[in-house]
């Protein structure tokens, strides 16, 4: 089976990253990964960069790691995939299928409420994966669920507690979403949690229209791996 990691943030898009693109890939490779997915923080998240810059400069530094992880990850032979993480006071939300040409393009985004947002997403083509639905954290006043907006949840994140992801599969369960899995790693081989998680295949996935393609036609399978 080919291992995807379908959720990690790098420095110094995220300021939450602890890890650089050249250290995040070396360990995945090492790992014996098939390819990752970098899904930075994007605009309306924890990412490092001040908000009076113009939306266009703000996107194009937002790619950069992606782009930079691309070139790097030819060099070390492992594959590097575009996802995006947006985020609403904590309830965030993984995006694969759009480039940066979509975001540059539609600048409204940033106006339109969250499940507006979604569905134009959607539209657009793109995976939507409600990351760790039912996390706790001094920061997220309320838990917030958005199933008709979404094609899966992320029922393992190895960041959450036991708890917390069990409550995310039963509510995948009930609603008939896709279950989907990722590490949420900020800091390459220092993840400080016990395991990875991510989502396997049987051929590799050859683009992010390719990924999508696979997760929304039941072809890939999620997992779990010692650290």
């Amino acid at each position: 089976m080919y291992k995807y990691e379908t959720h990690l943030h790098t420095f110094p898009v995220s300021r939450c990253g602890k890890a650089s693109v050249e250290e995040t890939l070396a360990y995945y490779k090492a790992k014996g990964y098939a390819g990752v997915f970098i899904t930075n923080h994007f605009l309306d998240g924890n990412i490092n960069i001040e908000d009076s810059i113009p939306y266009a400069k703000k996107v194009e530094f937002y790619f950069s790691d992606y782009e930079r992880g691309v070139e790097v990850g030819k060099t070390l032979g492992i594959p590097v995939f575009c996802g995006v993480e947006i985020s609403y006071h904590g309830t965030d939300f993984l995006i694969y299928g759009l480039d940066k040409g979509w975001f540059l393009s539609h600048p409204e985004i940033m106006d339109m409420k969250y499940s507006a947002r979604l569905r134009l997403m959607m539209d657009a083509g793109a995976l939507i994966i409600q990351a760790h639905p039912y996390r706790e954290a001094h920061y997220i006043d309320h838990i917030r669920l958005l199933p008709r907006c979404v094609h899966g949840v992320e029922v393992i994140n190895s960041c959450q507690s036991d708890a917390e992801n069990a409550m995310a599969r039963t509510y995948a369960r009930y609603y008939g979403l896709l279950e989907f899995a990722g590490s949420d790693n900020h800091a390459a081989g220092n993840h400080n949690h016990p395991y990875l998680a991510g989502v396997c295949c049987k051929e590799p996935v050859s683009c992010v229209e390719d990924f999508v393609a696979k997760v929304k036609n039941g072809e890939t399978e999620i997992f779990t791996e010692e650290r």
